[in-house]
C-alpha cells in the first residue's frame, strides 16, 4: 500500500521542519509549500491525500488558499486541516468556514496531530 501523501503549507521554516520530521516518522509522505499560491500548485500537481493549511501566509492566506481548493472538483471533499497560531474565539469557526475540515492550534500537540491525521485519512479511505 503506497504511504498517504500529505501537503503542508507552512511559511515558517522551523515548523515545517518540526512537522515534516514528525510526519515522516509517521510513514506519511510529505510534501511542502511555503505560501498559499505554491500550495495550491503542489495540490493540484501532487494529489495529496490529506492538506495541513498555516492560515497566515504570505502571498495568498490559508482561508483565500482553502477557498480557492474548494472550488475544484478534486478538491471538494479532501480533509484540509487548518494549523495554525490564530487560537481566538471565532478563529476555529472561520476556518472551518472557509472550508477546512479541522483545526489545530499551535504550538502543536504531536498526539492531536497524529490523532486527526489517523481520524481523516481513515474517513477518506471509507469514501473511496
Amino acid at each position: 500500500m503506497a504511504r498517504p501523501v500529505i501537503l503542508v503549507v507552512e511559511d515558517n521554516r522551523d515548523n515545517m521542519i518540526l512537522i515534516a520530521d514528525v510526519l515522516s516518522s509517521l510513514d506519511y509522505e510529505v510534501v511542502q509549500a511555503r505560501d498559499g499560491e505554491q500550495g495550491l500548485a503542489l495540490a493540484q500537481q501532487s494529489k495529496p491525500d490529506l492538506i495541513l493549511m498555516d492560515l497566515s501566509l504570505p502571498r495568498m492566506d490559508g482561508w483565500a488558499t482553502t477557498r480557492e481548493l474548494r472550488k475544484l472538483p478534486d478538491f471538494q471533499s479532501l480533509p484540509i486541516i487548518a494549523l495554525t497560531a490564530h487560537a481566538m474565539s471565532g478563529d476555529r469557526e472561520r476556518a472551518l468556514q472557509a472550508g477546512c475540515t479541522d483545526y489545530i492550534s499551535k504550538p502543536i500537540n504531536l498526539q492531536e496531530l497524529a490523532r486527526k491525521l489517523k481520524q481523516h485519512l481513515q474517513l477518506g479511505e471509507d469514501n473511496s
